[in-house]
């Protein structure tokens, strides 16, 4: 069976991008464009894998982590943020919000392949 990841972003041109590398290499992406679409998407699909931006309209990335790691069907998916977040301790806060990763936006399309797999890996 392949690996199911769900992806919420809000910026088409990323979401297909991202859509886009995950298929080439085989993974199964499920699409939202925000995090009230992303958690019902979640909840229908029970992915492998969350992958989320973190400033999006309608519910950022710390609510839907938060609202992730209480629901007792989802709550050990992890849970990667990709985001342009790069200020002085957003690493922390993204972490401490629920978050088991980071990827670095703009996404180097090189190497976000490799990095979503060994987020998988480990």
């Amino acid at each position: 069976m392949s690996t199911r990841i769900l992806v919420i972003e809000d910026d088409p041109i990323n979401l297909e991008l991202m859509d886009f590398l995950l298929r080439t290499v085989g993974y199964v992406p499920s699409l939202a464009r925000d995090g009230v679409e992303g958690l019902a998407v979640a909840r229908r699909d029970r992915p492998d894998l969350i992958v989320s931006d973190i400033l999006m309209p309608n519910m950022d990335g710390y609510e839907v982590a938060r609202r992730i790691r209480s629901d007792p069907e989802l709550r050990r998916t992890p849970l990667l943020a990709v985001t342009a977040l790069a200020m002085a301790g957003d690493k922390e806060k993204i972490l401490e919000a629920g978050f088991d990763g980071y990827i670095s936006k703009p996404l180097n399309i090189q190497n976000f392949v490799a990095q979503i797999r060994a987020f998988l890996e480990r």
